[in-house]
């Protein structure tokens, strides 16, 4: 099998390789790079494994003209700048030791080892300069070409490795996996039985790792299936997995882009924000959409104070969460409150001796006059209503 890729080609990509080879060593691509450029998918980093080590690797590279950066030097990776293009170079490794959370590792000498350490049979893909596709242990390729998401040998020990392997098993699902073949229940056993290891995971890897899994098209069929293997009650405890997926659907229809705050809305659960770790911008945004959800708030006056983004997802919430049809009236409603522009301001309320506390009164009840008579009330007519 061999690999065509517009990255494969990159002439700082084919500089760095060339150099390395130059000098005795190998340079083969591994990981995210090959699985996805032979899923014909976007590939955002670019993973090279290499025989060489740290210190050889910056030399070659140096004399190259190349610019490195020790990134994770003491386990192995010096991260490449060639021709403006990061390539993150990691000599082969083992494990010697893990705890769930983190790993020390030794160098290897094989391919074959550092495969091993690796999650999944299709991250566990090679490929040469020239596109050659290399499977060292003789199950990615079969694995990847069915779509086939599948722990590298015994499950349980790579997930007693790092337990956030449970979290990635689901995430891969949902972005890589045939959606008609199911779970391979092996890897599902496991992650049931070693739920409890998510506990001692640092709350900021758990929290990207459910971001990313529910930015994924459709996230729910994994969702589910952590909800009933215990997992999702680990990860995000009080969550519930029944809403989303006819939040999915209703996203489907108003034709919106996956939003991961969306969705976690819909999931609900307790102190999220401490759950996941998430960053003070997206609490702010998750706290606004649970409320509104709630709330008989109408579309259009959702448009006029929260945009019209923001607006439309409360309405994809409503229609999941109570189960309703999505009416496409509230869409257009929406959009229009969001071009509003209320055309009292507070200058006006002063030039007719209003002041102080009397100004933000004064300005809400007009407010919410100007948003009952669907935005057609103008300027006069709300200040007559003050002066009547």
């Amino acid at each position: 099998m061999r690999l065509q890729a517009e990255w494969l080609n990159h002439p700082g990509t084919q500089i760095l390789c060339t150099a390395l080879e130059a000098a005795g060593h190998q340079a083969l691509f591994v990981g995210g790079c090959v699985r996805n450029g032979l899923l014909d998918l976007p590939t955002a980093d670019i993973d090279i494994a290499t025989d060489a080590h740290p210190d050889k690797v910056i030399e070659v590279a140096t004399a190259a003209g190349l610019k490195t950066i020790p990134t994770g030097i003491d386990h192995g990776t010096v991260t490449v700048i060639a021709k403006d293009l990061p390539h993150e170079v990691t000599t082969f490794r083992r494990d010697v030791e893990t705890d769930g959370r983190r790993a020390v590792v030794a160098f290897a000498k094989t391919i074959e080892e550092d495969a091993r350490r690796r999650d999944f049979t299709m991250n566990a893909l090679y490929t040469d300069p020239r596109g050659q596709v290399i499977d060292p242990l003789g199950t990615g390729i079969p694995d990847l070409t069915a779509r086939r998401l599948r722990f590298i040998e015994d499950p349980h020990q790579r997930i007693r490795e790092d337990y956030l392997r449970i979290l990635r098993f689901f995430r891969f699902h949902a972005f890589y996996a045939d959606p008609e073949g199911g779970f391979d229940t092996d890897g599902l056993s496991a992650c049931a039985e070693l739920a409890e290891g998510i506990d001692g995971l640092s709350k900021e890897r758990v929290g990207a790792e459910m971001l990313k899994l529910l930015g994924a098209a459709d996230p729910a069929p994994a969702i589910s299936s952590m909800a009933q293997t215990g997992v999702l009650a680990r990860a995000l405890p009080g969550a519930d997995a029944k809403s989303l997926p006819l939040l999915i659907h209703a996203e489907g229809e108003a034709e919106v882009r996956p939003n991961a705050i969306r969705r976690l809305a819909a999931l609900g659960g307790d102190t999220v924000k401490t759950a996941l770790r998430l960053s003070n911008a997206d609490a702010k945004r998750l706290a606004v959409l649970r409320t509104e959800m709630g709330a008989a708030t109408m579309p259009g006056a959702l448009g006029f104070h929260l945009g019209a983004q923001t607006a439309i997802d409360v309405l994809l919430l409503r229609a999941a969460v109570f189960e309703m049809p999505l009416d496409p009236d509230s869409i257009r409603c929406a959009h229009r409150g969001a071009r509003q522009r209320f055309p009292i301001r507070a200058a006006d309320l002063m030039e007719i001796g209003l002041e102080g506390p009397e100004i933000g009164h004064a300005m809400t009840l007009l407010t919410e006059a100007w948003i009952s008579s669907d935005f057609k009330l103008d300027k006069p007519a709300l200040l007559a209503r003050l002066n009547g």
